[in-house]
């Protein structure tokens, strides 16, 4: 419980902060009343205790459980007499390290919103593609023992950009929802070493819908097999049918990279 609540005269600011996380401990980010713990409840709860009133969090993407962030924003106010950017940062990086860490915290524009003032989000997929797994990776990528036709999975990615009706690719939290995006960017890179052979994927969109992403990856995975043509994917977004698409990617590959405004 906190001592203090923020008095009626008390001068609000708008506080950005810039968030990493790893999601394998939380059941995605969005707090939940009962369950496992959630970043924004983890990350929501420490930076009240530090601040000495409650805040409430505004997030740029609501990531699903297990999926990671290295660029996530969150926005919320605070009491302008008790804020110290520098001191938060500290206090909270060690109430919650290694699992949640503040990578920057600024006083922001009164009418910023980590939502609705980004512009567009870019998230990163990692593949570890090769016969033997790595424990040094298996966090954070999707280990994939067959060969994968990289060529081909960056032949997929042309159909995806520009505007369309993802509704292949999403869940669909509502009938009267729209599933269209605008996606700026998807391109796969070959990001390995002599140790490891990892394969990024990375898409930038104004927005993304539930599970896009990861459905994204599942299909060009399947392309990578030889279990599809990069030219399906064009026919799969005409379809507008979730069952066109392939299963989902598992969520511990998928991190929210970056968040642009």
């Amino acid at each position: 419980m906190f001592e203090q609540e923020v008095s009626p005269a008390a001068t609000a600011v708008r506080v950005r902060a810039t968030v990493a996380y790893d999601g394998a401990g939380f059941a995605g980010f969005a707090a939940q009343k009962e369950g496992p713990p959630t970043v924004e409840g983890t990350l929501a709860d420490a930076i009240g205790r530090v601040l000495g009133q409650p805040v409430e969090l505004t997030c740029a993407g609501r990531t699903d459980a297990g999926v990671h962030a290295w660029g996530q924003v969150v926005s919320f106010d605070a009491d302008e007499a008790r804020l110290d950017t520098e001191a938060l940062e500290r206090a909270v990086n060690k109430m919650l390290r290694p699992a949640i860490a503040i990578r920057d915290v600024r006083v922001a524009d009164a009418d910023f919103d980590a939502r609705f003032s980004a512009t567009s989000r870019r998230y990163r997929y990692t593949i570890l593609n090769q016969t033997v797994p790595s424990p040094f990776v298996a966090a954070a990528s999707w280990w994939i023992d067959r060969p994968l036709d990289l060529a081909a999975m960056r032949l997929a990615c042309d159909p995806l950009i520009g505007e369309h009706d993802f509704s292949s690719f999403c869940r669909r939290p509502s009938p009267e929802a729209t599933l269209v995006r605008r996606v700026v960017d998807a391109t796969w890179e070959s990001a390995g070493s002599e140790d490891v052979c990892l394969l990024r994927f990375w898409i930038e969109a104004n927005a993304f819908c539930h599970q896009m992403v990861r459905s994204i990856v599942g299909t060009m995975v399947d392309v990578g097999l030889g279990r599809r043509r990069a030219g399906d994917v064009a026919a799969i977004i005409r379809a507008l049918d979730r069952a066109a698409a392939s299963n989902i990617a598992p969520p511990h590959g998928l991190c929210l990279w970056e968040v642009r405004y």
